[in-house]
């Protein structure tokens, strides 16, 4: 996170969503409070997500983070906001997208383990933990019905920007980003179908600074958006490899009784 001006501030979700950091892009709902603490009043937030998802509790509570806060919220999917970090960019009062990234949305996943009962109070914390997702979706979206969003939700559901554009999960689609998309090996196992042009990128380095080097202009929308400072990025943190530790991207090998939601 960084401010642009005394209004302005740039915030990256650049890596896997979890509950204790390991990586430096490894992106903490804790982690996040403290540096969205620490930047103080801005009337704008630029969040630029890359993102293949992770915990669905961390990623919770990002939303909610965003969605109460003062300051309006420009959404921008630079290669992938996929899983929980699709809900992440729900909280947007405007969500762009460039025109070669992609959303994928699904319900919730979980391995575990126990006996009968234990499994199916799994399921039915799992189907809360769906509706709060699903709450997030048709708050933002206007387009889509909650029967029409269940049935999307049925499988991993990958959408072009101009098909969420279409079904409302994004307002506006603007030029094409070369930023390779952000998704571990662990999620590109894990998740079906995934698009050919997501798989080329997996576990690949991502560098925020190949933004500097292209489309570094002026974004003609309904709001003015200035170009972003070099000077302000935080590039170390990002050239790390994204990486994520299975139990927090919905792989969870734990005991019976440890039942964390991944998505």
């Amino acid at each position: 996170m960084q401010r642009k001006t005394e209004t302005e501030a740039d915030i990256y979700i650049y890596g896997p969503i979890v509950s204790s950091k390991w990586d430096e892009t490894d992106v903490t709902a804790s982690g996040f409070l403290e540096e969205l603490k620490a930047l103080g009043e801005v009337s704008t937030i630029n969040l630029h997500i890359n993102s293949g998802g992770g915990n669905v509790f961390s990623g919770h509570a990002i939303y909610n983070m965003l969605k109460n806060h003062k300051a309006t919220v420009n959404v921008y999917i630079d290669a992938l906001a996929a899983s929980i970090a699709s809900v992440i960019a729900m909280a947007g009062d405007k969500v762009f997208m460039y025109e070669n990234s992609m959303m994928m949305i699904h319900n919730s996943w979980i391995i575990t383990m126990g006996n009968s009962k234990e499994l199916r109070e799994t399921a039915d914390l799992m189907d809360k933990m769906d509706k709060s997702s699903n709450t997030a979706y048709l708050t933002k979206n206007e387009k889509i019905t909650e029967p029409q969003l269940e049935n999307l939700l049925k499988e991993d559901f990958w959408m072009t920007a101009q098909e969420a554009l279409d079904l409302g999960f994004a307002d506006e689609i603007i030029g094409a980003n070369e930023i390779a998309a952000s998704i571990t090996k662990e999620q590109f196992e894990a998740y079906r179908s995934v698009p050919d042009q997501i798989a080329k990128d997996v576990d690949k380095v991502t560098d925020v600074t190949v933004i500097l080097e292209q489309d570094i202009k002026q974004h003609t929308t309904e709001t003015e958006h200035k170009p972003i400072e070099q000077s302000q990025l935080n590039r170390q943190s990002i050239l790390e490899r994204n990486r994520a530790i299975s139990d927090e991207v919905g792989i969870f090998l734990l005991p019976k009784n440890y039942k964390p939601l991944g998505g």
